[in-house]
């Protein structure tokens, strides 16, 4: 069967890309189809990554915090934890969220929405469902999915990833983690404050490898004083089921047994089956290659989100999608600009960063001053009994160049550094603006303010208030 009716854009990909491209289009008079793989709208993010794996997360910190009722002067209570309710939980928040991308909603925009796998026949043809549909623009929007490193047995045993985690509804006894990136140690510690042992197994020197190794071995010392059990330099080398108990053999010797496997090892680009080859369209194992307009090597096919990199993040989608609305949609040329890109791991305390931090600045030789203060010396922290961790900035010619925040809501505390670093705010105005006490918010300015402290308190500013007072009565 044949659309014969030139589409002016295809979408293929229904999460926050496509859909955020999928919406200004239709709703400008564009002719959009609109194809999502899956059975509903909403991508990997709603259903598999960000939504549920962040309600999760808050589940355990409530776990957490019932156990820790004596340090607020309250009762302790060691709740007994059914993880099929907490899951339920999970979705129902995924369910109301899911609303907002009903695909009648986009079929009122003028979107046709389609459900099937999309491929390629050629440059300006996609079939799906043995529907046919030309058009003039395409977008790429297809996300990315688990990678499945190639460990010996894993293939034979029962694991968990993204995809599966949140339909699991028997809390394990013993959970080995697979993966000390972001994903990996976010479910671990959730799964920890839920109540499972569990071991974590890494095998880089350090967690959350993207970050400094003060934050990296911070965020290891709390996991560990939790309970996490956690390996280092250890990669996995062979697993096996014996008698229902999983064996996991690493690297160096180490032997771990558990119930439940999950693993956390990074993300592939959703590229296979695409017909790609029959588009022209260039990609490698990483995905798609783009150009600074998100054009692929075919000038009218674009892409965006995790299928072409570099940041898998969903706030990058939505960015990303904005450079091809204006590319794809309004014609206008407009560049990606990478230089300012937050991210955040939603650990306790959580981790937050933007710019550059100190390992690459030395890496690049780069000349900067460093910023630094303890949450433990800002009021709001104490009062919620949550003294750990410390913002740092990079300082060069009085702004900022990069920042990591690691402590209580570094993922709400760090766009006002964003905000700063994008408009190229000077330290001045952010010391100037006034900030409410008490909050957490308050560390920025504070650290900003030790900028200016060591001027201020400096041997000539002493001499110079002296004459000041002398001269003037």
């Amino acid at each position: 069967m044949t659309n014969n009716e030139r589409q002016d854009l295809v979408i293929l990909g229904g999460g926050v890309g496509g859909l955020i491209v999928a919406s200004v289009a239709g709703q400008l008079g564009l002719k959009v189809t609109l194809i999502e793989k899956a059975d509903s709208l909403g991508g990997d993010c709603l259903h598999h990554g960000c939504v549920p794996s962040k309600t999760l997360i808050h589940s355990a910190k409530v776990a957490s915090l019932m156990r820790r009722g004596e340090e607020f002067g309250l009762p302790g209570i060691d709740a007994d934890i059914h993880l099929g309710r907490v899951m339920k939980h999970v979705a129902d928040v995924v369910a109301a969220i899911q609303e907002h991308d009903d695909p009648e909603r986009f079929r009122g925009y003028g979107c046709e929405v389609i459900f099937g796998s999309p491929r390629f026949l050629d440059s300006h043809r996609v079939e799906v469902n043995d529907k046919t549909i030309s058009g003039r623009r395409f977008v790429i929007a297809t996300g990315a999915g688990p990678a499945v490193p190639p460990v010996e047995g894993l293939d034979r045993v029962k694991h968990l990833t993204n995809r599966t985690v949140f339909s699991h509804d028997k809390l394990p006894n013993r959970l080995l983690v697979l993966g000390g990136g972001p994903i990996g140690v976010e479910l671990a510690q959730a799964f920890l404050r839920l109540g499972s042992q569990v071991a974590l197994v890494e095998q880089g020197a350090h967690l959350v490898p993207k970050e400094d190794p003060d934050v990296s071995t911070a965020l290891r010392e709390q996991l560990m004083r939790e309970g996490m059990e956690v390996h280092t330099d250890s990669s996995a080398q062979r697993i096996q089921s014996i008698d229902g108990t999983l064996e996991l053999e690493c690297k160096g010797g180490l032997k771990l047994k558990g119930d439940t496997l999950l693993v956390a090892l990074g993300r592939k680009p959703n590229i296979e089956g695409l017909g790609l080859e029959a588009a022209g369209v260039a990609h490698d194992k990483r995905g798609i290659e783009v150009d600074s307009r998100l054009r692929t090597s075919q000038k009218h096919i674009f892409a965006c989100g995790d299928v072409c990199g570099p940041y898998p993040f969903t706030h990058m989608a939505e960015y990303q999608a904005g450079i091809v609305i204006s590319n794809a949609v309004f014609r206008w040329p407009k560049k990606v600009d990478y230089s300012v890109v937050p991210w955040v791991t939603y650990t306790d305390p959580e981790v937050a960063r933007v710019g550059l931090n100190e390992t690459q600045a030395n890496e690049q030789g780069v000349d900067y001053k460093l910023l630094r203060f303890n949450f433990k010396d800002v009021d709001r922290a104490l009062a919620e009994v949550e003294p750990h961790g410390y913002i740092k900035m990079l300082i060069r010619k009085n702004r900022i160049l990069g920042a990591t925040i690691l402590g209580p809501q570094a993922g709400e505390l760090v766009h006002e550094i964003v905000l700063a670093m994008q408009a190229k705010v000077k330290l001045g105005t952010i010391s100037a603006a006034i900030h409410v006490y008490p909050t957490l918010a308050q560390i920025t300015r504070r650290a900003v303010n030790t900028y200016y402290g060591e001027k201020l308190f400096s041997p000539r500013t002493k001499k110079l208030v002296g004459v000041i007072n002398r001269l003037i009565p």
